[in-house]
């Protein structure tokens, strides 16, 4: 079930042509994203690195620079503390290339996803005591770990945080902020930094050019630029909203990243089959970014780390085979459990249920957290996937718009053993013999209603095929990089009679039809979805000789009306435009 919604977003488009020189069709896209200032829309049409915001205007951030040059003039040993994701490994990367490059004594720490769970804890603050480590230096992590950085400071070391995520608050709702040697996170709530939606590498990044700047080095403009590339995977992987400097960043990000000279990500380019020429976000997103994770989820995060440190050809061809034969057990074990769950969803009485709450004890814990996002993306309900560790059920929740999941998991704190997370998603331990009456407390009076269990489908602009040029497709690229906060603009066209359908694509994955609209306009449009689903829907609609006509190229009289994006698709030197179908009825 979809709910298809046409944005209607009044503005003096004219105006907005003119002074911007722009379309129609992009001065809508552009209004329906909330831009309708002409300097704003030129602000993100032509997103400029100097624009990007004064890294000493966030709170600590002098502080942050005066202590770590005063340690490294003095030979104090410091350790960077990471995190397994992709965030967590591209900040300690940035931040210990660049404490190298200024003669720092410094080493890093990255935890275990299983068996030391997310961030800095107790283990790790004992070990640097008797290592004689002076300065803890944490990045993506840090800003809830109120214990372990008091512990820390009472064994006398130094400790700065630089985090993203959001601070722990007392029950009046003040902020709690670790006591640290300096605390550099720009959701504090006495900074003045102008952007809150960094993620860690970008902190990082800030506290790498800040520390640059207050050194007489020659030449490190180049340098500065370079870690723009490995802050942009950082943005797309951990899914922050492209706007303000996160669209700048991940723009030239990916201009710089095509001519990367880093051997790791060269070589990881190259095992994944990715030209350089055409990377996109969706490279980073669904490629690149789920390899460098996959060693965090299955082996070890330091493995991800080592392969952009690699110095030499050999070792990170090695290290790049390695994470990509990873991420592929990864996505081989994802689909066997998503294929688990729904199996049961489907077979042992869930289909009922509001709130999806699916137990699959012997999957691997690292991978919950995706099962739990394409169950939900399968069904549109909010989802619970939970499995065995070493002492508890763990779960990973991921939720749709409407459903608060931390609040309404909140409710029933009594029946689990740990909670947290956000309105999106959450984590929890729960006792075995609680997870029937987690589900069913859930699904007793849930705040949804059956419409807000339909999936919402957003188009910017009913638009007819005879709209649609490659003067068109060029323009739409300003909207790019496309992502969190500035997804792809969606069209429509309505009754497109299909003259005749092509199975395609490996394991018959596609489909490619040839449509025609009321108006005469013809050309290729390619479906990569549910193929099955698809011919299943033309049946029950026209009856299964008119599927079966469709199918041997028969003519038909099946009419479609679909969403779509427009491409240049390029053949044997020939160019012609064609639609990609996201959905139809």
């Amino acid at each position: 079930m979809e709910n298809w919604v046409i944005k209607n977003i009044k503005a003096d488009f004219a105006m907005i042509m003119d002074k911007c020189d722009i379309s129609e069709v992009l001065a809508r896209c552009l209004v329906n994203r909330g831009l309708k200032d002409i300097d704003e829309i030129n602000a993100f049409l032509k997103p400029s690195l100097d624009k990007l915001h004064n890294p000493f205007l966030m709170k600590d951030m002098k502080e942050a620079c005066d202590i770590l040059q005063e340690k490294v003039r003095n030979g104090k040993k410091i350790r960077i503390i990471g995190d397994y994701d992709v965030d967590g490994v591209m900040s300690t990367y940035i931040l210990y290339r660049t404490l190298k490059m200024i003669g720092a004594k410094v080493d890093y720490e990255i935890p275990d996803r299983v068996s030391d769970g997310y961030g800095i804890n107790i283990r790790m603050v004992e070990e640097a005591k008797a290592e004689n480590i002076d300065t803890l230096l944490t990045c993506d992590n840090g800003i809830v770990a109120l214990d372990e950085i008091r512990i820390a400071k009472s064994y006398g070391m130094t400790v700065i945080v630089t985090d993203h995520h959001s601070l722990l608050e007392t029950d009046n709702n003040e902020a709690v902020i670790p006591e640290a040697d300096a605390v550099i996170n720009p959701k504090q709530p006495d900074c003045p930094y102008p952007f809150e939606g960094l993620c860690g590498a970008a902190i990082a990044y800030k506290l790498a050019t800040a520390l640059l700047r207050s050194y007489n080095l020659s030449d490190i403009s180049e340098y500065e630029t370079e870690l723009i590339s490995y802050t942009a995977i950082a943005t797309v992987c951990d899914v922050m909203e492209l706007i303000d400097e996160n669209r700048i960043i991940v723009k030239h990000g990916l201009s710089l990243l095509a001519k990367t000279t880093n051997y790791g990500l060269l070589a990881l380019m190259d095992a994944c089959q990715i030209d350089k020429e055409s990377l996109s976000a969706y490279h980073l997103g669904f490629i690149i970014g789920p390899c460098l994770n996959a060693s965090g989820r299955l082996d070890t995060a330091k493995k991800g780390l080592r392969l952009l440190l690699s110095e030499k050809w050999e070792e990170a061809i090695e290290l790049a085979n390695e994470l990509r034969r990873l991420n592929d057990e990864r996505k081989n074990m994802t689909a066997e459990y998503v294929r688990k769950a729904e199996f049961m969803i489907e077979n042992e009485g869930m289909l009922q249920d509001k709130v999806l709450v699916v137990y699959l004890p012997d999957c691997h814990e690292s991978i919950a957290g995706i099962i739990a996002g394409r169950i939900r993306e399968r069904y549109n309900r909010p989802t619970l996937i939970l499995t065995d560790s070493s002492e508890y059920v763990k779960g990973s929740g991921r939720s749709i718009d409407n459903y608060n999941m931390i609040e309404e998991l909140s409710k029933f704190r009594e029946l689990m053993v740990k909670v947290g997370g956000h309105p999106m998603a959450a984590g929890l331990s729960i006792m075995p013999e609680n997870i029937e009456p987690l589900r069913a407390a859930l699904n007793k009076n849930p705040p949804l209603t059956e419409e807000m269990l339909k999936h919402k489908v957003t188009i910017d602009i009913l638009l007819p095929l005879g709209y649609l040029s490659e003067k068109l497709v060029d323009e739409l690229k300003l909207l790019e990089p496309f992502g969190n906060g500035n997804e792809k603009p969606l069209f429509a066209e309505r009754d497109l009679s299909v003259k005749s359908v092509l199975v395609i694509g490996k394991n018959s994955s596609g489909i490619r039809l040839r449509v025609i609209n009321t108006y005469g306009r013809e050309m290729d449009a390619i479906y990569f979805g549910d193929v099955e689903e698809f011919f299943k829907y033309i049946s029950d609609k026209y009856g299964t000789e008119e599927a079966e006509r469709l199918k041997t190229g028969r003519g038909t009289n099946i009419k479609l009306t679909v969403t779509y994006y427009p491409r240049i698709n390029e053949y044997n030197g020939l160019r012609s435009l064609q639609i990609m179908i996201q959905n139809y009825r």
